[in-house]
Order: C-alpha cells, then sequence, then structure tokens
C-alpha cells in the first residue's frame, strides 16, 4: 500500500507542514497524524468554527517529543500578512480553513466569500511569495451542482446550487491558474460527507453523523431533511487524513492542478445511515432507547445523490481507503460515547 511506503519514508525524513484551520474537524486530525510520524507542524486558526479543547486532543495523542514538533499561530486567513507569515520556510501546505456549509453560505454568503475565496487566494498567494510549491486544498462534492450523473466524475459538473459550492469551484479555478502561471504545484480533495472523531455535533450547521449521535445520546429528537431517501457518500476521517498526505508527498506531475474526488465510493441512503447508528448505538449501550426519526421538509441547496467515482485519486495519487462507513461508525460511535460522558 502507498500510504504505508509514505509513512515509513516520512518516519526517516523531516518536513515542515502548514495546517490552516487545525482547531476544526479535519486540520486537528492532521496535524496528529503528521506529529505522529515525528512532522514539523506549524498551524494557523481563529477559532470562528474550530474549538481550543482540539488542541488538548491533539497534545494528548502523542508524545511530549512530537509535540514539541507543533507551533500554533491564532490568526486569520482572511488577512494576507498573517498569510504571509505563516507560510514561510514550510514545505507542504494542506490548507483546510473554511467556513463550511451549505445553508450558512445561503444565510451569508459574503462571510463565506471572504473566508473561502479571499482566504485562500490569500493563502495561495502567500504560499507563491514564500516559494513553497506544494499547496494541498479542501474542496468539496457540492461543485457537482444538480448533476444527475453517478458516480460523479471530475471531469463533469453541474450548475452550482449554493454559494458554497461556489467558492469551492473558484478554489479550484484560482489553484489552475497559478499552477499554470507560477509552476505551483496544488491539488484539490474534493471532500464527500468526511466524518469521525472531533466533529462538532453541536450548533446549527452540524454534520449529520456527529448531529445524530449527539441528539440520541441527549435523548433529543432526530430530524431528517425530506423523504430520508437522499443518499450519500459518507467518508471516514482516516481516509481524507491518507489523502492529503499522499496528496502532500506525491512525486507524480500529472496530479498537479488537478481536483480529486476524496470518498470510499459508496452510496447510502439517510435513512439507512439513522439505523446504522442506531444499531451502533445499541451495541455499546445496553440501556439505549430506539428513537424515530422526524421527518420535514427539503433543504435548500442540497444535493439529492452523490456517490464519487474515485478512480482519479486511485490511479495518480495511489489512494486506497482503509474504512468503509461500517468500519468508520464503529469507531466514530465508540468516541462519541467517550467523549460525551467525559464532558458529563
Amino acid at each position: 500500500m502507498e500510504y504505508v511506503k509514505v509513512k515509513q519514508q516520512l518516519l526517516r525524513e523531516q518536513r515542515t507542514w502548514l495546517v490552516t484551520g487545525v482547531a476544526g474537524f479535519i486540520g486537528s486530525n492532521l496535524a496528529e497524524e503528521l506529529l505522529k510520524l515525528n512532522q514539523k507542524v506549524i498551524s494557523l486558526d481563529n477559532f470562528s468554527t474550530g474549538h481550543r479543547y482540539n488542541l488538548e486532543h491533539i497534545k494528548k495523542s502523542v508524545t511530549p517529543e512530537q509535540w514539541e514538533n507543533f507551533t500554533f499561530v491564532e490568526g486569520d486567513i482572511s488577512h494576507y500578512d498573517t498569510c504571509k507569515a505563516i507560510t514561510k520556510d514550510v514545505d507542504v501546505v494542506l490548507h483546510q480553513a473554511a467556513l463550511g456549509s451549505v445553508p450558512r453560505s445561503i444565510d451569508d454568503p459574503v462571510v463565506s466569500n471572504n473566508s473561502n475565496v479571499t482566504g485562500f487566494l490569500n493563502m495561495l498567494s502567500a504560499a507563491k511569495e514564500n516559494g513553497v510549491k506544494r499547496f494541498v486544498y479542501a474542496s468539496s462534492s457540492s461543485v457537482y451542482g444538480d448533476s444527475q450523473e453517478l458516480p460523479k466524475v471530475e471531469a463533469r459538473t453541474g450548475n452550482l446550487l449554493s454559494p458554497y459550492a461556489v467558492t469551492k469551484y473558484v478554489n479550484e479555478l484560482y489553484a489552475g491558474v497559478f499552477q499554470k502561471c507560477y509552476g505551483m504545484e496544488p491539488i484539490g480533495l474534493r471532500y464527500f460527507n468526511v466524518f469521525g472523531k472531533r466533529q462538532d455535533p453541536n450548533g446549527a450547521y452540524a454534520a449529520v453523523i456527529p448531529k445524530w449521535i449527539g441528539q440520541l445520546l441527549n435523548g433529543e429528537d432526530v430530524y431528517i431533511n425530506g423523504d430520508g431517501e437522499t443518499s450519500r457518500d459518507f467518508t471516514f476521517i482516516d481516509n481524507v487524513v491518507q489523502a492529503n498526505i499522499l496528496a502532500g508527498m506525491t512525486q507524480n506531475e500529472k496530479a498537479f492542478g488537478q481536483a480529486f474526488n476524496t470518498a470510499v465510493g459508496g452510496r447510502e441512503t439517510l435513512n439507512n445511515l439513522y439505523n446504522a447508528i442506531i444499531t451502533g448505538l445499541k451495541t455499546h449501550l445496553s440501556d439505549f432507547e430506539m428513537r424515530e426519526p422526524v421527518y420535514r421538509d427539503f433543504r435548500a441547496g442540497d444535493i439529492r445523490h452523490s456517490n464519487a467515482n474515485i478512480d482519479k485519486l486511485k490511479e495518480l495519487l495511489r489512494y486506497e481507503p482503509t474504512h468503509t462507513l461500517e468500519d468508520g461508525l464503529k469507531e466514530s460511535i465508540a468516541w462519541y460515547i467517550n467523549d460525551i460522558k467525559g464532558k458529563n
């Protein structure tokens, strides 16, 4: 497996990685994995959606010696000077900082644009000015818009359905131009419904898996938008970490300036997901009581079905997903039970 070889290489060769959005779900998992591989990690977050306690989770997960390789800067990617300072002497950028959520972007497109477009361009330009070529960034499956094709193939997208989708598509356009104009090595990863430990279950814009687990553990009603037959390619965090590190290390020039579906290549309905979560909770908690979901209207801007073709990621970056939805749910449910118990 290519990822095993890359991790062995990293254990022999220390590089300096910049992780933006490090206090968030994906960023904190990336930083943890890199520190465990004895890499130097410089990180940035403004805590608009991330949490300080995620940095504590990272610290507890690594050795004291590995933690010494971690540098945190509190700052905002909408400030170019911050981006310029943070990208100095960096080998690889893993850019995760953004305002996620389709509904959030519909509620306030200007704020989403400021972070996801202006902030992205600031980071890309600052990296260029400081001679950083490798720039791996988070894109999104939302760029497929109203395309009915399944599975989704990178070269064919539809009409965009939300301001959030527009911001992520603009990221891909800028990355491609910076590769052509300045010889940079940007690689975009179109995330498909990522889930796993440290994903925030609270708030109006929480993702469905942590939100449902949290609500069920707290005895609250769970709401399903639409008829529950909406489907998604749910992707466990370990698969996304693998894709980022492979993208950061690849020497395949064909990958530069490209965007890749980052998923498992499966498809599950919300109804089946809900039942799987119920089953998982019953496995861990003998006294868990089944609750029926509450159905409500479809949500504006949502794609009806999502399923990724991951052949391109496998071919050019040698990606091999290690966790199915079932595998990821087992680990996630166990983590949330321990986390919520620890806070109560």
